[in-house]
């Protein structure tokens, strides 16, 4: 584990990451953490699936204020893909549409369909999601019977591994991927560049960033990590005092006063700490102004 307890920390405060069980969705997640922690300020980092299994990270108490951060962390996820069956959810909780006879495909044809949908992507989300069309999530209206246009969306693939099981028209997949990835999308579209169809079975998240099944917890036994474990994959900058003083106040800054670059994998967000080690406040490029930096949030106060 990452870090420890940050200055000011309460055990009202702070992430969990849970191993989510099947059947169980977000939502019921947060509404059992907050009767088991007995406090209402909970939030998750991301939906998963209720279908799915895997890595859930919550934030509790000041800690939901940074979850925005833990989502976009890319993520891993491991399960199956099954040729020739598609359904109305992409996966295995939803009724089979259509069936196709892929038989013939081979597994050369599987791993190069499955390196064609890695890198820089476009991809279309589900009906059966939580990406909202017209201010209404799809999923409401796909209970509705009715299916409506979605725009593609950039998204990142990183791997994209496919290995042949006992089962025929069965492979095991492991996925790493940007956050906004559908994996049952990534499962459809290889049944489609296959020239048949397919879905997704036994979905697993198996990592948020850094966060991984290694330190997740069941449900009913959470284990509380410290606030600033929700930055703990962001690049940490440390000021002085006196430039403590310009954070804790939320001034824009030039890049170069916090010693960050603006450009490539390290180009923000930035949590600011104090030399004692307090959490200030979390910088990002400003947009507006080339070379300085803004404060997306502030968390503390410096030190007097």
């Amino acid at each position: 584990m990452a870090g420890g307890a940050s200055p000011g920390d309460r055990l009202t405060d702070g992430l969990v990451v849970i191993d989510k069980d099947v059947g169980w969705t977000s939502h019921d997640v947060v509404a059992r953490l907050r009767g088991v922690l007995s406090t209402k300020k909970v939030g998750h980092s991301g939906t998963l699936d209720p279908d799915a299994t895997g890595v859930l990270v919550l934030g509790v108490g000041r800690a939901t204020r940074l979850l925005r951060f833990v989502t976009a962390l890319g993520k891993e996820y491991t399960g199956q893909v099954v040729l020739g069956t598609e359904t109305s959810t992409l996966d295995s909780a939803g009724e089979v549409t259509i069936v196709h006879d892929m038989s013939k495909v081979g597994y050369d044809e599987v791993v190069g369909a499955a390196e064609g949908l890695t890198g820089e992507i476009l991809q279309v989300p589900p009906m059966v999601s939580a990406v909202k069309v017209g201010g209404r999530r799809l999923h409401e209206i796909a209970r509705e019977g009715r299916e409506v246009e979605r725009a593609a969306r950039p998204v990142s693939v990183g791997r994209f591994d496919v290995t042949p099981t006992d089962e025929p028209g069965v492979y095991d997949i492991f996925v790493a991927c940007s956050s906004g990835t559908y994996v049952r999308t990534l499962a459809a579209d290889l049944g489609t560049a296959l020239g048949g169809g397919a879905h997704l079975r036994n979905l697993r998240r198996t990592a948020v960033g850094s966060f991984t099944l290694a330190e997740a917890h069941p449900l009913e036994r959470p284990v509380l990590l410290p606030v600033s474990e929700a930055l703990r994959d962001l690049p940490r900058v440390v000021v002085d005092d006196n430039l403590a003083a310009a954070v804790s106040h939320g001034q824009p800054l030039e890049a170069k006063s916090l010693g960050v670059g603006l450009e490539g994998a390290d180009a923000g967000p930035w949590p600011v700490y104090g030399l004692e080690g307090d959490l200030l406040a979390v910088y990002e490029p400003h947009g507006e102004r080339p070379g300085q930096v803004k404060p997306a949030m502030v968390l503390a106060p410096a030190s007097s």
